[in-house]
């Protein structure tokens, strides 16, 4: 990622003006395992902004997926705020929270946790028999270039096509937001990059805000913005100078 311009300067004000979708500050974590306190989360302050594919880079214990489970209604934290437009996820109920993540929040996680007994089809049939506005199964997975294998089990699918059932599912119910945690790590370099284009299609074609926590820097390259983490902090953030497809990126 090279120094910026004044036009991508530019475009990083603009970046900017959107409405945020989240906006956190001073986010702290704390877990306590006996005596001993782990901080997972360091006054962290961030915004993502809608439509927007952002990164979060770090190595492991750096805090990414414990930021990502704060934004996603699964975790709390222990200070600070977490928004979500204008609902505040960090005081929430968890009634409020369980409405949050089913309404709103698409979840990609390195593993897949597909039903073994159900087809790709009946997979995503779960998550939209409980969402209000729903696309077909078949649409989803078609979208993600399953269109031919609805009727297969997972037992039938490679690991990279569990992982497209996966996105399948997690978009299906037209979430706001697509939170993908190491969704490539269980992956082979060829059908991690099928994955992560699949991952940018939703982004680009149905707008819907996108954040992959990776450990893997040349990933980073297809972000909006990348979020650098380390210790529990956000150490940098940065606009890509030139966004590349997945399908350009080596690593």
């Amino acid at each position: 990622m090279a120094t910026l311009t004044h036009e991508q300067a530019n475009a990083n004000s603009a970046v900017a003006a959107r409405d945020a979708v989240f906006t956190a500050r001073g986010l702290t974590k704390v877990y306590r395992m006996g005596e001993v306190e782990v901080h997972a989360l360091r006054g962290v302050d961030l915004d993502i902004f809608a439509s927007e594919f952002v990164v979060l880079l770090g190595p492991s214990g750096s805090g990414k997926s414990t930021l990502l489970n704060i934004l996603g209604g699964l975790d709390t934290p222990t200070a600070g705020t977490a928004m979500w437009r204008d609902h505040d996820l960090s005081h929430a109920e968890e009634a409020e929270l369980t409405r949050y993540r089913r309404e709103h929040v698409g979840f990609v996680f390195q593993f897949y946790n597909l039903i073994p007994s159900l087809t790709a089809r009946e997979n995503v049939a779960l998550v939209t028999e409980m969402a209000p506005d729903p696309m077909k199964p078949a649409d989803a997975l078609a979208l993600v270039g399953l269109g031919d294998r609805l009727d297969h089990y997972p037992s039938q699918l490679s690991g990279g096509e569990q992982q497209r059932v996966a996105i399948a599912r997690a978009i299906a119910k037209k979430p706001d937001v697509l939170l993908c945690d190491e969704p490539t790590g269980a992956l082979d370099y060829a059908t991690g990059k099928v994955v992560l284009e699949a991952i940018a299609r939703i982004n680009l074609e149905l707008g819907t805000t996108a954040a992959v926590i990776t450990h893997n820097a040349p990933i980073a390259r297809i972000a909006d913005r990348v979020m650098k983490m380390h210790d529990g902090r956000i150490a940098s953030t940065e606009l890509n100078a030139e966004k590349l497809r997945p399908g350009q990126i080596t690593w």
